[in-house]
């Protein structure tokens, strides 16, 4: 009887600890900049017929967003986010707010365009209620578009970038039922946004082995086609990159090559999946900024 009991605890044991050691780590892919241009939509789409889960956050404020929309309606199974955007950073490749410079000319420059960088951003003197007004003209647009939209974030950080600003999307957020990128306690990973080119396949393997701890992993990546007008964009910022279409080519690569590799313990998920495993009433304001 002992000899029966003995077992049968060993091998409870056992298999608790094969649970223990096959217990798989999150990763969320996001996408940004979706509907930014022609190449970044083909960009999407390569990387949806990859097979590799990811959620898409789109610029609705952009020319090319209802090509955005339209490829995401045949593919129901990607995660959508609203990629909130107060910038627009591209030399001659400029827009402006949905409600347009007469509602919230406090947003844009002379021309009626979002301004390049934050700090000119500021210079503007931004009146909270036309960040509010936009902001939700940009979600209506969103959900008006008939997507299924499941969270925002927000473009170049500039939407949280001021704890005014950040209640603010909280607030709408919680208006339309929304989540918040990085308020499902996701663990920022490092991306390759500046890796070499011909390092990126490798470097971003190597950021998924190594994720620590059983948190989410939150990976953010931008994704391009090497066509002509992503080529022709320069970024206004001084921290923009060189060859920047080049880089988001070979990011785009890179997890191509991740959708092939087998990898112990992972799992890859959307933040569809996130909201309805963890809530919406458990979401939390990250201690810590993030873009």
């Amino acid at each position: 009887m002992h000899k029966v009991f003995l077992y049968g605890f060993l091998f409870t044991l056992l298999l608790t600890g094969l649970n223990f050691s096959q217990e798989k780590k999150e990763v969320i892919i996001r996408c940004d900049d979706i509907g930014m241009c022609h190449s970044v939509n083909m960009a999407a789409k390569e990387l949806i017929e990859a097979e590799i889960p990811f959620s898409a956050s789109v610029m609705f404020v952009c020319p090319w967003y209802q090509e955005a929309v339209d490829l995401l309606k045949k593919h129901p199974e990607v995660s959508v986010g609203v990629h909130l955007t107060l910038n627009a950073e591209w030399k001659n490749f400029r827009w402006g707010p949905v409600l347009g410079k007469q509602a919230v000319p406090s947003l844009v420059d002379s021309c009626g365009y979002f301004t390049p960088s934050r700090s000119l951003f500021y210079k503007n003197n931004p009146r909270l209620e036309e960040i509010e007004l936009e902001l939700r003209a940009q979600i209506e647009r969103a959900i008006q578009s008939g997507l299924k939209i499941d969270y925002v974030d927000y473009h170049m950080g500039t939407a949280v970038d001021k704890i005014e600003y950040r209640e603010i999307v909280e607030k709408l957020a919680g208006e339309f039922n929304l989540g918040i990128s990085r308020y499902f306690g996701e663990e920022d990973m490092m991306n390759v946004y500046d890796v070499k080119t011909e390092d990126k396949a490798d470097s971003l393997k190597k950021i998924i082995c190594n994720l620590k701890g059983t948190d989410t992993g939150l990976l953010v990546c931008h994704i391009g086609k090497e066509f002509p007008e992503l080529c022709a964009m320069t970024d206004l910022n001084t921290f923009g990159l060189t060859d920047m279409c080049k880089h988001r080519s070979a990011e785009l690569e890179a997890l191509k090559s991740v959708s092939k590799t087998k990898f112990d313990n992972i799992r890859f998920l959307t933040y569809r999946q996130k909201i309805t495993e963890t809530g919406l009433e458990n979401m939390k304001r990250p201690s810590s900024a993030g873009y």
